[in-house]
C-alpha cells in the first residue's frame, strides 16, 4: 500500500502495489500495521457496497455528526467515481475546503477519509460499486448533509443525471454555519474554533 496525505490534513489517497503475472495481478488494499503506523483508524465495524445503474449518479455531501462520527475507507471496485471529500472540522486549517479523487477498478485507488469530513461521489461510468469499509455503525439520526452545489465550497461536479430529493433539498451553510461550527467542535478543539474567520456574507 502506498499511502499519500491529500491537502487535507489525516486524509490519505491510498494506491495499491500491484504483483503481477500471467494470471493477473494481487494486492494488498488493507494493513493494520501500515494504516497504524500513520495513526489512522484501523478497526471495521461496517462495510456498506453502493450500487449506482447511470453514469452521472451523485451521492452526498453526507456526514455524520459527533459523537457518531466515522472514519470511512472508500474503494471504487466496478466501474469510477470523482469522490469528493470535505473538511468540516473547525479547527482546522483547511476548515470547508475540499478535495476530488477519481477512483476506479482500473486504477485500484481508495481514499482514507477522517472523522468529521463531508463524502459525496459522482459516478463517471454505468454500472458502479463503490465499497465503505466503516470505523463505526451507522446511527440513525446523527445524518448531516450539504448540497453539492452549495457555493461556499465551490465544488465543480461533472454533469448530474440522478440525484435524490433528500440530497436536492440539503439546506445551505450560509445561515447555518454557526450551528455546524458548534456540532462539529469536538472538547480539544472549542477553543480554536471560535477564534477563526466567519464566513463573509
Amino acid at each position: 500500500m502506498i499511502l499519500t496525505e491529500t491537502d487535507l490534513a489525516g486524509a490519505f489517497v491510498i494506491d495499491v502495489e500491484r504483483h503481477e503475472d500471467r494470471r493477473g495481478y494481487f494486492s494488498r488494499v488493507f494493513c493494520v500495521e501500515e494504516l497504524s503506523a500513520r495513526g489512522l483508524e484501523t478497526s471495521i465495524r461496517q462495510a456498506n457496497l453502493s450500487y449506482n445503474c447511470k453514469a452521472g449518479t451523485l451521492r452526498g455531501l453526507h456526514f455524520q455528526y459527533p459523537p457518531y462520527a466515522e472514519e470511512k475507507y472508500v474503494r471504487c471496485v466496478r466501474g469510477a467515481v470523482l469522490d469528493v471529500i470535505v473538511d468540516l472540522r473547525p479547527e482546522s486549517n483547511t476548515y470547508f475546503r475540499h478535495v476530488s479523487v477519481e477512483l476506479s477498478a482500473e486504477n485500484g485507488r481508495g481514499l482514507y477519509i477522517p472523522k468529521r469530513f463531508a463524502h459525496g461521489f459522482i459516478t463517471l461510468a454505468d454500472d458502479t460499486e463503490l465499497l465503505y469499509f466503516m470505523s463505526t455503525s451507522h446511527k440513525a439520526g446523527g445524518e448531516g448533509g450539504i448540497g453539492y452545489q452549495d457555493p461556499v465550497l465551490g465544488i465543480s461536479w461533472p454533469a448530474v443525471s440522478v440525484i435524490s430529493e433528500r440530497d436536492e433539498a440539503w439546506a445551505p451553510l450560509k445561515g447555518r454555519e454557526a450551528e455546524m461550527r458548534a456540532r462539529m467542535s469536538t472538547p480539544a478543539s472549542s477553543e480554536l474554533a471560535h477564534s477563526l474567520i466567519p464566513m463573509a456574507d
